[in-house]
């Protein structure tokens, strides 16, 4: 086999048929100022967590809205709750609130 300097990655295409969005919903009736985020990604720019582990609340909400829910488990662990996050966003959406309910979800819905 000739190496042409490049490889294959991996597909990075989004299945949303085999989601699973029970549990968006369930944190949508809970905070329903989730649908407020527009991806600015300042709550990750100003998060204490951020500086000191791989945590990216962005990346949570991303992840939850796609139904992705077993990538998530691990990481909600590791926000503080300081509120940097509910101070710096734009659009007003309550994040701490937001961690909570998804904790929440994943308690109750398996």
């Amino acid at each position: 086999m000739i190496d042409f300097g490049y490889t294959l990655t991996k597909d990075r295409q989004l299945d949303y048929d085999h989601g699973d969005f029970r549990y968006f919903r369930f944190v949508k009736a809970l905070e329903p100022s989730i649908d407020l985020c527009i991806g600015c990604g300042s709550c990750s720019a100003t998060c204490s967590a951020a500086q000191f582990t791989d945590f990216n609340i962005r990346k949570l909400h991303t992840v939850i809205r796609r139904g992705d829910i077993e990538s998530i488990k691990a990481e909600l662990r590791k926000c503080m709750f300081c509120g940097k996050c509910q101070l710096i966003c734009p659009r007003g959406v309550n994040l701490r609130n937001l961690i909570l309910a998804m904790n929440r979800a994943i308690e109750q819905l398996g």
